[in-house]
């Protein structure tokens, strides 16, 4: 199976050749195939929020290449590299990132990069979201988990290849947590979508197929997920 993400030689260094100089990623190796859901664990300021980034081209890298579905965004040129976030690329936040004064569907539709195809698809997700009954809503008349789901509805508006996600349960309870991480799940493996999770909630295990370690820029320890006891497709076969 080709790999949907493929990270080669990866650095990154901050204040490069000064004395405040900070080596945040270095020569990471890493793929991830399509319907895999990585998970990258470690301390604060272990690397993990920046490699993430350079993985959805927010930063560019030091050195080495992120090749996603066949495309090198490393050399791809400004404009290209916005074109190709849009279209390929889904991200979710712990702070959720939506616009205050527009409507939950709003906030969907506005994200597509095809206008007609996200008047199409914007219901479709509010459905499969369970959020049609909250499709006029504004963010502040919605619960945490409401929120949470209309950004995975904004991220998956574009049909991307790959689902990115920065603490993805931090603000919510356990329950919604679970809710969330469930319909992540749903996403990789009736999708065939490749979801990084960059987090320290412990729960989240229970949901990756792997499970990275990373300490002071460098990848440290790999283990498996419990995905496939806790998957409701496994259960479900």
């Amino acid at each position: 199976m080709e790999n949907i993400v493929t990270i080669k030689n990866l650095s990154k260094t901050f204040n490069e050749g000064k004395p405040s100089e900070v080596r945040a990623v270095q020569n990471i190796e890493l793929s991830v195939q399509p319907g895999e859901i990585v998970l990258l664990m470690g301390p604060s300021g272990s690397g993990k929020t920046t490699l993430l980034t350079m993985i959805g081209g927010l930063l560019s890298p030091s050195a080495g290449e992120v090749i996603i579905n066949g495309t090198n965004i490393s050399k791809l040129s400004a404009s290209q590299l916005t074109a190709f976030r849009k279209s390929d690329i889904g991200f979710i936040f712990q702070s959720f990132n939506l616009l205050q004064n527009l409507s939950a569907y709003e906030n969907i539709l506005i994200a597509g990069f095809n206008r007609k195809n996200a008047l199409k698809k914007t219901p479709e997700l509010l459905a499969k979201l369970n959020l049609e009954k909250r499709f006029s809503f504004k963010p502040n008349d919605l619960s945490g988990g409401e929120r949470q789901r209309v950004a995975i509805a904004r991220a998956l508006i574009n049909d991307p290849k790959i689902i990115l996600a920065d603490e993805p349960t931090a603000n919510l309870d356990k329950n919604i947590g679970h809710e969330v991480m469930q319909l992540l799940c749903s996403v990789a493996c009736e999708q065939g979508k490749s979801v990084i999770i960059v987090s320290h909630d412990e729960r989240i295990k229970d949901t990756a197929h792997r499970v990275i370690y990373i300490e002071d820029g460098h990848l440290v320890k790999e283990e498996k997920g419990g995905h496939d006891r806790s998957c409701t497709m496994n259960h479900n076969k």
